[in-house]
């Protein structure tokens, strides 16, 4: 999610996200803030050190930090990284796909909150994310139910008569996770579900 009004939407304004075919659904940056029901499904499997890519305002960078893990967020939202480190955590100004500190020595790859889907192209984002990790390092995300249609929309940030630029995003079904980490050259993936989200550890 790109632009000012996703930063005005992490300072408490009311933002939208918009499809190409119109269809408007609210921006819930809220929820980003403070820990939630399955947080700790994924923050009990992360191992020092722990790259969170698009960490948002932290809430999981920072928690990691305080349990001795160390982990640091990056985000291409520069309100994003100064609410991070305000909460406790370490952050970078930073896309997954330019250079990152600590490239092939991250344990674990954190993409929460449906952040496999940055890029639209999940299977290139994988496949970066296993440069940056060690032998043996694991990818941490969250995907959607079994069922759902994997696919990439065009997606801008609306308030009212203001929109941001349009960028694609991509929705991964639990069913399609393996075939992407084959691709992407890991050697396999697994799902499970908690409190209704979808997790998988690819490996």
């Amino acid at each position: 999610m790109i632009g000012d009004l996703y930063a005005d939407a992490l300072a408490g304004e009311t933002a939208e996200i918009e499809y190409v075919d119109g269809t408007l659904v609210p921006l819930e940056a809220a929820r980003w803030f403070r820990l939630i029901d399955g947080d700790e499904e994924l923050l009990g499997r992360c191992d020092s050190p722990t790259l969170d890519v698009g960490s948002g305002p932290g809430r999981l960078t920072a928690e990691l930090t305080r349990r001795g893990i160390r982990t640091l967020g990056i985000d291409i939202t520069p309100r994003a990284v100064a609410l991070t480190r305000r909460a406790g955590g370490f952050a970078l100004l930073r896309d997954v796909f330019d250079e990152v500190p600590g490239s092939g020595r991250w344990a674990t790859a954190l993409l929460a909150d449906g952040n496999i889907g940055i890029g639209g192209n999940p299977e290139a984002l994988l496949h970066r994310l296993r440069q940056l990790l060690r032998p043996g390092g694991t990818i941490l995300a969250e995907v959607a139910p079994p069922g759902t249609r994997s696919r990439v929309d065009r997606l801008r940030v609306r308030r009212g008569a203001l929109a941001g630029e349009w960028f694609g995003w991509a929705t991964v079904s639990a069913n399609d996770v393996r075939r992407i980490a084959l691709a992407a050259g890991f050697s396999g993936a697994e799902c499970w579900t908690a409190h209704g989200r979808w997790l998988a550890r690819v490996s």
